[in-house]
Parts: structure tokens; sequence; C-alpha cells
């Protein structure tokens, strides 16, 4: 804290409450309750700094109108940097307390809404390990789970990296991220009915199996995003701006992550190969051939370089689980037990998502009991024993976790997720502070933040 001269104005009196006797005065916080902000302004001009305070944001594509960065500023020099996450879905985990079991996914997958299949997924597995039914899972669900994980998690790079770009003003390769990303939501939408925050993996399994032509669009998407992808890291990686621009830039070594909890591309550009998909597999990762891409340069160079390459390993990926895909077809893709699937036969057609005809012509005409169940099961929902667990797998982002109490009733006593971007936001004050404010800007892109995840 460094020495003050000038007063502080802060109560009725313009006293300083918080000077002690016979000690040099310290900085302290100046509020204008009970004062006049002419007088506080007053006092700050007799400074002999330079310091001045100013708020930063949102510039970054995803945090939206809620972000901002309270910084003191000595010229263009970061003297100190204050997050400030905003109010953007608060309350989020606190509403799925009191709806059922089946109604998370559509609460988790508005969190982190750029890779919003990844929380659905981390919800879903969360409740099949309270029921007790993580391998009683098909196979063709974890196939399809892990269909879906993979486009979303190239989905969400492909925002990552092309709004890197944009925060220099690079548009081309921000306009190649679109493309590819339009692809990636066409081909989802097909497969869930539904662009974004598409509640389709679900306790148990998924919503519904792939469409009719579902291989043949996974092969096109395929094609299309090996050839495509690579463009980003064409434009970038070797260009002397870029490099000047990022490398070095937002530094945070090892020791800073373990300290603050980073994760994914973050912790992974210090050289630390963490991987939830290989250093603890779940959903059979462990039977994929692909690699854990690392960096050893600790900084935003490294973070986009990372995820370029992420991009690359999800494509081998999809090509394995495509012929899996075509194995596994027919098979069921959720539990079959009538306590805890969905009682709903979902088809994907030109009109979108809904309850196929021969499934509506069943519960209305044909069963009474059949249309019973359906309204309880939907109202109601299915209970889940008693317990406690927290699940974590890898997201785009870093490591992403649901921690899940039951009570034994049919709706979460208590529900939390553990999102990675918190970790980074916070993590944005050691990576900037003595930097320029042209660095900050760039610090706060490689960690790819977005605010429906930091602030629930």
């Amino acid at each position: 804290m460094s020495e003050k001269t000038t007063p502080s104005y802060g109560v009725p009196g313009d006293e300083d409450v918080f000077a002690v006797p016979g000690e040099p005065a310290v900085d302290q916080a100046y509020l204008a309750t009970g004062s006049d902000w002419a007088k506080i302004i007053e006092s700050q001009r007799e400074r002999a700094d330079e310091i001045i305070v100013i708020n930063l944001g949102p510039q970054h594509p995803s945090t939206h109108g809620v972000m901002r960065l309270v910084l003191e500023m000595d010229g263009e020099t970061v003297m100190s940097c204050r997050p400030g996450i905003g109010f953007l879905h608060t309350g989020i985990e606190k509403n799925a307390e009191f709806r059922t079991w089946m109604h998370g996914p559509t609460f988790w997958t508005r969190m982190n809404y750029v890779a919003n299949i990844h929380n659905e997924a981390v919800y879903s597995m969360a409740v099949d390990k309270l029921l007790g039914i993580t391998d009683d899972i098909p196979r063709r669900a974890t196939q399809l789970r892990i269909l879906a994980l993979e486009t979303n998690r190239i989905a969400s790079h492909l925002t990552g990296v092309g709004a890197n770009c944009l925060e220099l003003g690079a548009t081309s390769p921000q306009e190649v991220g679109l493309r590819e990303r339009e692809r990636i939501l066409e081909f989802t939408e097909a497969v869930t009915g539904l662009r974004m925050n598409n509640a389709y993996i679900r306790p148990g399994g998924v919503q519904n199996d792939l469409p009719d032509d579902g291989i043949d669009l996974l092969d096109e998407l395929i094609k299309q995003l090996r050839i495509n992808v690579p463009e980003i890291a064409l434009f970038m990686l070797d260009n002397p701006i870029f490099k000047g621009r990022l490398q070095g830039v937002g530094y945070l070594d090892l020791a800073g992550c373990m300290m603050l909890g980073a994760t994914g591309p973050v912790l992974r550009a210090t050289g630390y190969p963490w991987d939830l998909r290989k250093t603890q597999p779940y959903l059979g990762y462990e039977q994929y051939d692909f690699d854990v891409c690392v960096e050893d340069s600790c900084d935003a160079y490294g973070r986009f370089k990372i995820r370029c390459d992420e991009m690359m390993q999800s494509i081998r990926i999809l090509e394995q689980v495509r012929d899996q895909l075509v194995e596994s077809a027919g098979e069921p893709y959720r539990v079959q037990d009538p306590k805890l699937e969905w009682p709903a036969e979902l088809t994907v057609g030109a009109d979108g998502q809904g309850n196929s005809n021969e499934h509506i012509k069943h519960i209305m005409g044909e069963s009474m009991e059949a249309l019973i169940h359906h309204f309880k099961k939907v109202t109601e929902g299915f209970g889940v024993p008693a317990g406690e667990v927290y699940v974590a797998i890898e997201g785009p982002g870093g490591e992403l976790g649901t921690h899940l109490v039951s009570d034994g009733g049919k709706r979460p006593y208590r529900a939390h997720m553990r999102d990675p971007g918190f970790n980074h936001v916070q993590a944005l004050p050691i990576m900037t502070e003595g930097a320029m404010l042209s660095d900050l800007i760039m610090a706060v892109a490689s960690i790819d933040p977005v605010m429906g995840g930091v602030d629930r």
C-alpha cells in the first residue's frame, strides 16, 4: 500500500475514518455517500501520480454487456485489474433445484451457450451416477454423446479463435470460423432439432437417434472441416504481427495455474498434458485414438495454437465414432427403463422436433394407461436415490464439473456447476497487471470466457 497525504472523503464531515493516529495514511476506497463528488475529484487532482481509473469492456463477443474490468492505469500500463462479472444468468442453478431431474439439461445447456452440449453431458452423467446406471448406458447412446460433444468442441473453439483474431482487427479468420461453425450448427439442428440450447443429452442416454441421412450428413461435415478448419492456423500462426501481439502476453505459468485452478488450454499451454479425456477417461474415450495438445509458452499464443490443434484432434475422433455409429445402427440410444426414460418418441423432420405420429396416436387414442404414464412422468419426473456426486469432463475451456445432491426426491436438493471460465476470469489480474492495455485485450481473448458460464 502506498503512502497518501491527501484526505479521504467517505462519510459526513469529510473525516479520514481509516487513518490511524501516528501512522501514514494509506490508499482507501472513495465513496460518494454523505460527501460530494466535487470534493473527491478535487482531492485527487492534488495527487502527484497520474493514476486513472477506467471501466473497460465489454469488448469480447462472449462477454456481452455484463463483464467489465475496473482498471487503474498509469498511462498505458495496467497497475491494477479487478474483474466484474456482472449479472447475466444468475440463478440458473437455484432454478434447477425447483424443477425435476429431467428438466436439468434445459437449464444447464443455457449456461455456457457456446459449449452448451458439454453442460448437458456433465449434468446427465452426474444424474446417471446417482441413479447407478452409468454402466447400463447403451453403447450407441455413448457414441451419440461423443459425436455431439466433439462437434460442439469444434464449434466452441471456432468461436474462441475467431474472436481472438477479431480483437486484433483480423476479420478473415473470424469469417472462416463463423462459416465452419454454421456447418456444425446445421448438422446439430439436423440431429437434435435445434441449433443451440439443445437439451439433447439427457439422463439415461440421448433424446433421439440420428436422422435417416445422419451418416451422410456427418461424412460431409467431416470432409468440409478437414479442408477448411486449418485455414485459421494458416492465416495466423506465422503472421509476424499476430506473433508480436500474442507471444509473451497473458503469461501464466504452471504454478499460477495450480494456484488459481486454471485448466484446459490455459493449463496445457504450460506444457502440462492434463486432459480429462485421457487422464480420467469417461464415455469410453480411452478407446479413441487422439493426442493431447500442449505448448510450453504459457502465453496467449500457446493457447491459440492449442485450440487450433484440438479442433483437428476432434475431427479424428469424429471419424472414429462415425464408423462405430454405422456398426451400432438400430441399437437403443437410451436406457430401456420405463421408470427413467422420457415418455416420448421424438422425430426430427422438416418442421423441427416433436413427438412421432405413432406415439401421439398411442397415448391419445389407444391406451389410457399410456396417457396417464405420460402425464405423470412429464409433471412429476422420476425419483433419484439420496446421495451426493461430483462429475467432471473436459470441456472446451477446461474442467467442467457438476455437483449434485439428492435427498431422494424428484428434484435436486442442491445443484452446482463448476465452469472453468470463472477460474480463468479471476486469473486475469495476475496475467495482466504490469502489462500494456493492448496486452490485456489479448489476455481476455486467450481465456475465451463465456459469461453465461462464468455467472450462472
